[in-house]
């Protein structure tokens, strides 16, 4: 027969609850921890426009370094690469700007993410490339914009000219997977539509012209969608995988190509063996001066061949068109804010180390205001994200905020890193105002 036990005295029962408490803010204090990251003022450049009409849009773009992709390997100074040490940084991140929209790259772990943005009170919108373990999020506030469109770009498919054999209409280098994400928003409150765009281009340096091809294509298949729903403003942001000086950037940025770049195009004008099987395994030599970096396959061109003009890749030229027919360029939220600031008194209180602190750009040239880096690990050093916003005739943007960028002395000796942050990208957020241009008559 069991025994009684005896009921617990008042002394017993106190202490029992004392321990609970005790436990519940250990695990409080554990979490909170986890989650701690470095912090970063938000820059305010302006006073936000009083006129009526105006629309205030915060955005938030981040890469998050998905969990299927970590390796110790590639991440040496790392001390935080498991899941659970970088989860709850991740989310407090993600949370900290309470943007309107979040643009995500190399998301996975979706049961685990999901729920926090729900919570945050996100809708969303997720896709990936074929067989791809992660892939791009859009979320938005749903107590503000409601999805009315969307539209998946798989930037292999796409063609780029019109004539030739089904390689040569596409004209790619490379069958990369990689997709470009675009979700057409409505404001509940007015009307006010925003087409918003995030993607993840081809990582390998050594392919200019294929991120260049895609970069392109991004931005035409964006104002082709968005002339469908009524010529709305567009923000595009994400992982582009090029820096400001590079090609890519040049041609979205609007800025003519430079001989540098244009030598960068022709040497990555090759077909890789996702394109054509047929092609050997020996590595296209970069130059006659081959060292040990560009017999490394993350650095140099291996199974592929160089392109012949049956292969329907575009001359710069060509390039420079695909850019060009979609409309104005580009404008870059940190490249416009980031100027601003320079050339207030803050700048003098607070300086900010930026791109062109560290890489020449000739003057007159964009990209020199971006952040100094993006992505600072062991082995990459560079500025890889961005927000570009496409106006239109009628409705125009100011940029009126941004989060400071990251200096060199808060991501040393490398990314990811506890306390600081939880992917080897650190994230951008602008706040851009839209309104009614003045000289348009037209009724707000």
């Amino acid at each position: 027969m069991a025994s009684k036990r005896a009921p617990l005295t008042p002394d017993q029962i106190a202490l029992s609850e004392a321990r609970k408490a005790k436990r519940l803010k250990q695990e409080q204090t554990s979490a909170s921890e986890k989650g701690d990251i470095i912090q970063r003022p938000w820059l305010k450049l302006q006073d936000s426009p009083g006129l009526n009409g105006a629309r205030r849009v915060k955005i938030f773009t981040w890469n998050l370094l998905a969990q299927c992709l970590v390796r110790r390997e590639l991440f040496p100074t790392s001390d935080c690469l498991k899941a659970n040490q970088r989860e709850h940084m991740l989310y407090r991140e993600l949370l900290s700007q309470e943007a309107d929209i979040l643009c995500l790259q190399e998301v996975d772990r979706l049961e685990k993410l999901l729920p926090v943005l729900e919570k945050a009170g996100y809708s969303h919108r997720y896709a990936s490339g074929p067989r791809k373990k992660h892939g791009c999020l859009i979320a938005f506030k749903k107590d503000t914009y409601e999805e009315v469109g969307l539209r998946l770009v798989h930037y292999d498919d796409e063609e780029i000219r019109s004539e030739g054999s089904d390689i040569a209409r596409k004209g790619a280098s490379f069958r990369t997977k990689n997709i470009g994400h675009i979700v057409a928003l409505r404001n509940n409150k007015d009307d006010f539509g925003l087409v918003v765009a995030t993607t993840h281009l081809f990582w390998h340096p050594r392919y200019t012209y294929e991120r260049a091809r895609q970069a392109g294509i991004l931005k035409r298949e964006v104002v082709k969608f968005r002339e469908e729903l009524g010529d709305w403003p567009c923000i595009i942001s994400g992982d582009f995988n090029f820096a400001p000086d590079d090609a890519g950037y040049s041609l979205i940025a609007g800025d003519p190509l430079l001989p540098k770049q244009l030598e960068d195009i022709r040497m990555s004008q090759v077909v890789h063996a996702t394109v054509d099987p047929t092609v050997t395994s020996d590595p296209i030599k970069q130059d006659e001066n081959e060292n040990e970096e560009e017999t490394d396959p993350d650095r140099s061109i291996t199974n592929a061949r160089i392109a012949t003009p049956t292969d329907g890749l575009l001359s710069s030229a060509e390039l420079h068109d695909l850019f060009a027919n979609s409309g104005p360029p580009l404008t870059s939220a940190y490249d416009i804010g980031m100027k601003k600031y320079v050339a207030s008194d803050e700048m003098s209180k607070t300086p900010i180390k930026l791109f062109g602190d560290r890489s020449d750009i000739v003057s007159g040239r964009h990209g020199a205001h971006e952040p100094q880096w993006t992505s600072y690990t062991h082995y990459w050093k560079t500025v890889l994200d961005y927000i570009f916003v496409i106006d239109t005739p009628v409705i125009q943007s100011t940029v009126t905020g941004v989060l400071a960028p990251h200096q060199t002395e808060d991501l040393e000796p490398g990314l990811p890193r506890k306390g600081v942050c939880a992917s080897d990208h650190v994230s951008l957020s602008a706040e851009v105002i839209f309104q009614v241009h003045q000289s348009t008559g037209i009724d707000e």
